[in-house]
């Protein structure tokens, strides 16, 4: 689960400048717990007009499509792309603001899209499609609960760079996107969880639900059950449910999720397993801020915290050895681990 902000990344978010430039590479993939609780997500891959009314324990949600339809799964993409910049940059001391400028060459890349020309005019479908799309809900999200009316961003905007005297089409150079107050409090509150970067190669859209669902809700467990009848509620598929069962059926066979196993028994319940081993904060070496801080000269720009997880994983698979001076290993990891792109810099 993702913790709550402490009172100085608030006051910091508060006196953010006009606009954050996204511009951290390797920043691990993050998503607003919200949204992977709640079908606010279309599954499907034609238009989808629809209104949907969903209520879960509480939370209320109706979700409004404008005449291009309901936001996609695959749009979200987007949206997961800002939400893992903005906390990369929190986790790195830098300011952020609700407003983003990131290069769609960057997006596409980091989301496992092509560059292809087409490519890029679908980011901006995706980009009207989560404009348009308005929900109403009193979900909480920090220690707020709100019910209100928005859009998944507020606004957006895509410069290019064409030939003079030529009216349209030209090279897309900057994407400028306004996330919705409500979406970018979720993420200075830290509300949001880890994503595997494989999430990003699931194609089909409710393996990217199935994923967003055991991610949520297995975490930690051991494991996490839920009713097909439940699931196919909170996945917000508009299937039959004859269809859903083979669907979830199907991908099961294929195996594609990642950290998780899925098994569906003859009662219908849907057991999820994780695969790798979660380490707990208490379990794994310790490392001082100042640690940290050497680490963000030796690889800028890269999250460190995600290359802290990254070392206690590869400490895990080393079998776990008493560390004398855990500070002195890490940086030698990370040292190792940077050295290639600085050769190739030399040479």
């Amino acid at each position: 689960m993702g913790r709550a902000a402490r009172p100085a990344e608030i006051a910091q978010a508060r006196e953010a400048p006009d606009f954050f430039v996204c511009d951290i590479w390797g920043a691990l993939p993050k998503d607003d717990l919200a949204s992977m609780e709640h079908p606010l997500f279309s599954l499907s891959t034609r238009p989808d007009r629809a209104i949907l009314s969903y209520e879960h324990n509480g939370a209320t949600i109706e979700v409004v499509p404008s005449v291009k339809g309901r936001a996609t799964i695959h749009d979200k993409d987007i949206l997961i792309y800002c939400i893992s910049q903005i906390l990369a940059a929190l986790n790195t001391g830098r300011a952020v603001s609700r407003t983003l400028h990131l290069t769609a060459h960057d997006l596409l890349l980091a989301t496992g899209r092509e560059t292809s020309g087409d490519a890029y005019r679908r980011l901006r479908d995706a980009f009207e499609r989560l404009a348009g799309t308005r929900i109403t809900t009193n979900i909480t999200t920090g220690t707020l609960e709100t019910t209100r009316g928005f859009g998944l961003i507020e606004s957006w905007e895509i410069v290019r760079q064409t030939p003079p005297g030529q009216r349209g089409g030209g090279r897309m150079i900057r994407v400028c996107v306004t996330l919705s107050e409500w979406l970018y409090r979720a993420a200075c509150a830290k509300s949001v969880l880890t994503l595997n970067k494989d999430y990003f190669t699931l194609r089909r859209p409710l393996e990217r639900r199935l994923y967003e669902l055991a991610r949520k809700h297995c975490g930690r467990q051991a494991e996490w059950r839920i009713s097909l009848e439940t699931l196919l509620k909170k996945s917000g598929s508009t299937s039959p449910r004859r269809v859903f069962r083979a669907m979830v059926r199907d991908i099961i066979a294929q195996d594609n999720i990642p950290d998780y196993d899925l098994h569906l028994d003859a009662a219908d319940m849907l057991r999820v397993t994780p695969r790798a081993v979660v380490l707990e904060p208490f379990e794994t070496p310790l490392l001082s801020p100042d640690t940290l801080d050497e680490a963000r000269l030796l690889a800028p720009g890269e999250d460190v915290y995600a290359l802290q997880e990254e070392w206690h994983q590869f400490w895990h698979r080393s079998g776990r050895p008493a560390l004398r001076a855990p500070d002195k290993a890490f940086l030698g990891w990370l040292a190792k681990r940077t050295a290639p792109a600085s050769n190739l810099i030399r040479g």
